[in-house]
């Protein structure tokens, strides 16, 4: 009954049903880079020189993590709405919201009580060497903290897509604004960009001004940054905008003008990006790093922060849709994997940054090593759990 109705009062997310039967390489590579760029960004993070947890560490590092934690989960809620729509249309919302519980809410529980636990171990294990996994596990569950490492993403994106198949239902036209948006992005990207830098920048700078940068809202495992909660839902329903109608004909379309601007894009990114280095100059050789910064400065790092990582999305998506819209790219042989590489990464990287804190070699080789370590025990890893009988359905 829900799918009946919902295709008779959403005749444009129809239309985009019958497009999504083909695979997108190109948005198919977009999202195992991103997965390569978690990847790398949690194999840097001991080595940055402000925050180093690490003997060694390496300014270039801090340069590296500044951009990806300006852009990299952003545009996973974007791409991740593109299919939302016509998920929604296709099944129907309870199937649908069904189908997500599967491969989101169990990967999250399995994660919150296994991977976690596992992961922080090590760190655990820094602090109180003589402490046993058992305790620490039963400590992390019951008392707390239970960090969620980098699965919050799960549980916040389920969010969105029961608010999604909520509106759906309810309005189910409801993102059409957007999606003409997109098909006049195909000749003028410039208009849609501007668009959802000013959405993005009104829903984000307010929520960074009044909560912080760091400041997170944790229940249990459950745990998102209270400022860039409406900076993801923003990307989210922008990509379920596109999704809802015509990808291939809008800002996404492979003979756009977007697919021929990309390093248009990528210059124009470096402005805000140093224009952030400004300000954390300001913020330590000048405010003397206080602990709760001025309005002024949040909200000039809010915009330069939206700036750049919209900016940053639309040179990466330029460059995928030009460049690696068909033929073989090397990301290829890991899509199927990129998923799981993403749920089961995080131990690894802790436990192989554990072992190596104590070698006396440079923070760019202890780097290369544990990214180049993460990456294929994580694929490989992932690659085996794809064996189990009904793995695929999840991971």
């Amino acid at each position: 009954m829900m799918t009946s109705i919902s295709h008779a009062t959403a005749p444009s997310a129809v239309r985009a049903a019958s497009r999504v039967q083909a695979r997108n390489a190109a948005l198919d590579r977009a999202r195992t880079f991103l997965t390569l760029v978690v990847l790398f960004h949690h194999s840097v993070i001991p080595y940055t020189y402000f925050g180093h947890t690490d003997p060694k560490f390496w300014i270039g590092f801090d340069a590296v993590v500044l951009a990806t934690d300006s852009f990299f989960m952003a545009m996973f809620f974007f791409l991740s709405g593109l299919f939302v729509w016509p998920g929604l249309v296709r099944k129907g919302p309870f199937s649908y919201l069904r189908d997500r519980l599967l491969r989101l809410g169990l990967p999250f529980v399995i994660c919150a009580l296994t991977i976690i636990p596992i992961a922080y171990y090590a760190i655990a294990l820094r602090q109180t060497p003589d402490v046993s996994f058992a305790d620490f596990w039963w400590k992390t569950v019951t008392v707390g903290p239970w960090p969620s490492g980098p699965i919050w993403f799960l549980w916040v994106l389920f969010a969105f897509d029961l608010v999604a198949s909520l509106l759906c239902r309810l309005r189910p036209n409801l993102l059409d604004p957007i999606n003409r948006l997109s098909l006049r992005a195909s000749e003028r990207p410039a208009e849609f960009f501007a668009v959802m830098l000013a959405v993005t920048a009104m829903l984000y700078i307010p929520g960074r001004v009044y909560f912080g940068a760091g400041s997170w809202f944790e229940f249990g495992p459950f745990s998102v940054q209270h400022g860039r909660v409406l900076l993801y839902a923003t990307y989210f329903f922008f990509g379920a905008g596109i999704g809802a109608a015509a990808l291939d004909r809008g800002l996404l379309s492979a003979d756009g003008r977007l697919a021929k601007s990309g390093w248009g894009w990528l210059i124009t990114a470096l402005v805000p990006y140093c224009l952030m280095w400004v300000l954390v100059y300001v913020k330590r050789e000048i405010l003397g790093n206080p602990l709760r910064l001025p309005d002024w400065y949040e909200a000039s790092y809010g915009l330069f922060f939206a700036a750049f990582s919209v900016t940053i999305m639309f040179a990466i998506l330029a460059y995928f849709l030009r460049f690696k819209r068909s033929g073989w790219s090397i990301l290829d042989p890991m899509q199927g994997e990129a998923y799981g590489m993403f749920l089961v990464h995080y131990p690894i990287v802790l436990w192989i940054q554990y072992w190596l804190f104590d070698v006396d070699v440079p923070a760019v080789v202890k780097v290369t090593v544990v990214f180049v370590l993460t990456v294929a025990l994580s694929w490989a890893a992932t690659a085996a759990l794809r064996k189990i009988p009904g793995a695929t359905r999840v991971l």
